[in-house]
């Protein structure tokens, strides 16, 4: 059996269950990954929504809009465009066909890149030892709630994932991970905790968690269609028709307390600022418990995703800092300093100590020391040959979509005040862009002060 395949770019490890672009892991939620695997397992055939269904959720009833909803996730994360598509196509009213190339793996060139399974990370010495720190709080007893929040692209993923690699390594802790995504239709409840469980349960040990959620939390277990059979499954629906929602909560909250009894537990949740509200509302109620438990519960997102005051995770985490009931870890942009010890972290010492100063300060002021920019425009000058040729850089095209997507989310008046601003320089006053545009400079201060504050392309 092939365990790996490989197609524009990207190798999907299929063994492990991951799917890497480069040195990149691109996380993938565990059906949308299921998704992909049922999609490249049928190169080129026509793959309508009913047999995705049927192959990938089986006997679980779920919304008809799941297939789609993955679907979209896919193509975000690699890139995709639907309307031009060089991946998955849809056969509109029909399905979808998986229509890239696979190419042979490519054999061992000798370079000193990392290894695909260690990705590299620079200049969060501080970041970790404070989670360091409150990981320590948990184990003795003291239960923690910490969001990791940062712009796109400042590598939330990359700093837990590494901070939970320390922790497995050290066999430190029981580690879960779940993933929120951008809804499309109706989301599933609890979407991103039943991730993590079912996959907490799939692992060495996991009868324990099994066992531990048909004592104290039945009604969840019957949401986990792959830990029991369907007989079990039927009879824990038929006890959850009169389950109220603080049962729920409780149930959870009991279970994983106990779980977390014998050795630390940490659950990561990614993409809060997508979460569903039942995710939200568990979160919220965990954190506020008084009980000793030995749980950190770690949840990434976006600030601008939640700007809005209307935003629930922002009520609920304001709620939790009023009681001193959770930490707030903001990356910050790499420094100049930085750029250079991933280039040599990445590419030894074999590449000429000349190139290695002359490409970090231009990389680092072309991308503001963003992580995901600046793994983006190595790869760039390495895929030109060089890393000479950094006073030359050209957005990459995968750079140049995620800008893209976040200026369509602007207002007009606001996209608008932003083209005027970027032609007349890096940095700007607001006089200038008003007598461009013809506007009062009232008009286009205040602009600027409502995207500075959501920290969206520019900064006072």
């Amino acid at each position: 059996m092939q365990h790996e395949r490989h197609f524009s770019g990207f190798r999907l490890d299929l063994a492990n269950e991951q799917l890497w672009q480069g040195e990149e892991e691109v996380r993938l939620r565990g059906k949308t990954f299921q998704v992909l695997r049922y999609l490249v397992a049928r190169p080129g055939q026509l793959v309508t929504k009913e047999s995705l269904l049927d192959g990938v959720w089986g006997q679980v009833a779920v919304s008809d809009s799941m297939p789609s909803i993955c679907i979209a996730e896919l193509r975000k994360a690699l890139g995709d465009d639907p309307r031009t598509p060089t991946l998955i196509e849809t056969v509109h009213g029909r399905g979808y066909r998986f229509i890239a190339q696979f190419r042979p793996a490519p054999a061992s060139s000798g370079a000193a890149a990392a290894p695909a399974c260690s990705p590299l990370m620079v200049g969060r010495d501080e970041e970790l030892a404070r989670i360091r720190e409150w990981f320590a709080k948990a184990s003795g007893g003291s239960r923690r709630v910490v969001f990791v929040t940062g712009e796109p692209g400042i590598g939330k993923t990359t700093f837990a994932r590494a901070f939970l690699a320390e922790l497995a390594s050290k066999r430190l802790a029981r580690i879960g991970c779940g993933q929120c995504v951008e809804q499309y239709g109706a989301g599933e409840p609890y979407m991103p905790l039943l991730e993590a469980l079912t996959r907490l349960a799939q692992e060495p040990g996991g009868d324990q968690l099994i066992e531990i959620l048909r004592r104290l939390a039945p009604t969840w277990l019957a949401q986990m269609s792959a830990l029991v059979t369907p007989e079990e499954r039927a009879k824990l629906h038929s006890e959850m028709q009169v389950v109220t929602q603080q049962r729920m909560l409780r149930e959870m909250a009991e279970a994983l307390e106990a779980l977390a009894a014998e050795i630390p537990l940490v659950l990561l949740l990614e993409d809060l600022h997508w979460s569903d509200f039942s995710t939200l509302e568990l979160v919220s109620f965990i954190g506020r418990r008084s009980e000793a438990a030995r749980l950190l519960i770690i949840g990434s997102y976006r600030p601008v995703e939640m700007l809005a005051s209307e935003h629930r995770l922002r009520a609920m985490k304001e709620e939790l800092e009023l009681h001193q009931q959770c930490e707030e870890l903001r990356l910050k942009l790499l420094s100049e300093r930085d750029v250079g010890a991933y280039i040599r972290l990445r590419f030894g010492e074999e590449d000429p100590a000349r190139s290695l100063e002359q490409a970090a300060p231009m990389i680092h002021q072309r991308t503001e020391g963003n992580p995901l920019f600046m793994v983006n425009v190595v790869d760039y000058l390495v895929e030109q040959g060089s890393l000479l040729g950094a006073g030359k850089i050209e957005a990459p095209r995968t750079i140049t979509r995620m800008i893209e997507r976040n200026l369509d989310r602007q207002k007009p008046e606001e996209q608008t005040v932003l083209e005027a601003a970027s032609v007349a320089g890096a940095e700007f006053s607001a006089a200038a862009v008003a007598a461009a545009l013809q506007q009062e400079i009232g008009e286009v201060e205040s602009c600027c002060a409502r995207l500075a504050r959501r920290e969206q392309f520019i900064a006072p």
